[in-house]
């Protein structure tokens, strides 16, 4: 059996989840949900970054333990997995025994092939990004991505990796693999990074001034920098540096918001490359999500909570709106509103009421519907192959636009054939009511399956409802109107 593995980033567990990582993991959600239908053998990959300053300044904030702080933040992204409809996802904390061995025997092996040495620096640093920021970089002397925050200057003796030495390494990668970066003007963008030529970057912090990171390997007065730990919880996941698990599902591809595209598709390619392991098989770039066109910020107050919005109007229909209408690689609007349209609009007037419609035919006229689907299968291969186009693209707004087009053009073959008008007086009649009934499940059937990667539960519930000998009542609606 083929296996495919499939990762977010890990989030910062120093706030609450937001809608942006929310879009992420549905992404992820449904391209493995896609290749467990293909027969795959997938491992669908997070976690929690929990290390670095920006934590520990919000725990100290919150005159807490660090550990304590990230025991319970992470706890509430754990919930994503019931509150968004999550396949088998495997999660892994940063501070988890096992990734923490595997990030320090990852900075042994960058040692040991001469990668890592220590100098003197000073730099301007953000620690929203956790990230060096050259002046040009800086807009009024403060980060653009999170100007309310001071640019700290960091000045003092620590561990650097040689980025430099794989600008040529990264290049010939690049050209090796044309399709590593998705979509491809992210691509061309990180290319030219690293054309403009790359500068080492500190891998560590001096514990004295930053406690609280994964210790260096033979100096204790050192803690990994966040970026570098944090990276390899991709492999340590699945087990590195154990082999035996890490075979078959390294390597594989990565989800990022475009914030992240210099350490998913340079930083943490040559990190792999320093200490002897693959690269990964491909990057994919998602967008953000703005809030009436604005990027979304506390300090105006429209930031958009995915768990409260998932309990007030249902994982499925949130998961829908994520992969349906915003785009998959650029930036997309998010506003209230514009979400309960399309809930009325897609959902509860659309497949909601085209299941109802169906369901109160078969009850309506007594079909026995074993006895007439017959054991016909769903048309799995058939339905695979419609999709494919657009699964393999990262599409999964078009591949929803067409399931959708599924849905309205059985909602007009139903208003055409109006089987609940016809009348049963003639055994040719009735056969043809059979023949109408029959067609429609069938094709509600298949629309349900189709549907199994985007909206889990509702594809469950739908085939459910259709698998019974009679239909006695008709269920609670899908999608109630709002």
């Amino acid at each position: 059996m083929a296996k495919f593995y499939i990762t977010t980033t890990a989030p910062y567990v120093n706030s609450d989840p937001h809608i942006g990582f929310a879009l992420e993991i549905i992404q992820a959600d449904a391209i493995a949900r896609y290749h467990q239908l293909l027969g795959e053998d997938v491992f669908f990959n997070t976690g929690t970054d929990e290390h670095g300053v920006k934590i520990y300044r919000k725990a100290l904030e919150a005159k807490s333990d660090p550990q304590a702080f990230t025991d319970q933040h992470a706890a509430q992204f754990a919930q994503l997995k019931t509150v968004l409809n999550l396949s088998d996802v495997h999660s892994i904390r940063t501070t988890d025994l096992k990734h923490i061995a595997a990030a320090q025997e990852f900075w042994k092996r960058s040692n040991k092939n001469g990668d890592i040495y220590k100098k003197f620096y000073k730099i301007k640093y953000c620690s929203g990004c956790e990230l060096e920021k050259t002046e040009s970089e800086l807009e009024n002397g403060r980060c653009p991505i999170h100007p309310n925050l001071e640019i700290d200057i960091i000045e003092e003796e620590n561990y650097f990796f040689k980025f430099s030495k794989y600008q040529k390494p990264l290049l010939k990668f690049y050209d090796e693999h044309l399709n590593f970066v998705v979509p491809d003007y992210r691509f061309n963008e990180i290319k030219n990074f690293v054309k403009a030529g790359l500068e080492d970057f500190s891998v560590s912090r001096l514990k004295s001034k930053m406690p609280w990171g994964v210790d260096v390997p033979g100096d204790p007065d050192h803690v990994m920098y966040v970026w570098f730990d944090a990276l390899v919880f991709y492999i340590s996941s699945i087990g590195w540096p154990k082999k035996t698990d890490f075979d078959g599902y390294w390597p594989g591809m990565q989800i990022a918001g475009k914030d992240n595209l210099r350490q998913q598709s340079a930083i943490w390619q040559a990190m792999l490359m320093s200490a002897g392991l693959p690269n990964s098989t491909q990057i994919l770039i998602h967008g953000f999500i703005t809030s009436g066109g604005q990027k979304m910020s506390k300090s105006l107050g429209n930031v958009i909570d995915p768990i409260a919005l998932s309990k007030k109007y249902g994982a499925e229909a949130l998961r829908y709106y994520l992969l349906a209408k915003i785009h998959p690689f650029k930036d997309s609007n998010f506003t209230i509103p514009l979400f309960e349209e399309v809930y009325n609009a897609d959902l509860a007037n659309g497949l909601g009421n085209l299941v109802a419609r169906i369901e109160t035919i078969i009850k309506n006229k007594g079909f026995n519907l074993q006895e007439a689907i017959k054991d016909v299968p769903i048309n799995q291969d058939r339905i695979i192959n419609e999709l494919a186009p657009f699964m393999d693209d990262y599409r999964s707004d078009r591949a929803l636009e067409y399931i959708w087009g599924w849905i309205h053009t059985l909602d007009k073959w139903l208003d055409r054939e109006r089987p609940w008008e016809k009348s049963s007086n003639s055994s040719n009649k009735k056969l043809g009511e059979i023949i109408v009934g029959t067609s429609a499940v069938l094709s509600i059937r298949d629309i349900a399956w189709a549907l199994k990667p985007f909206l889990p539960e509702t594809s469950e519930e739908i085939l459910k409802r259709f698998s019974v000998k009679i239909i006695e009542k008709v269920g609670k609606p899908l999608f109630p109107r709002l």
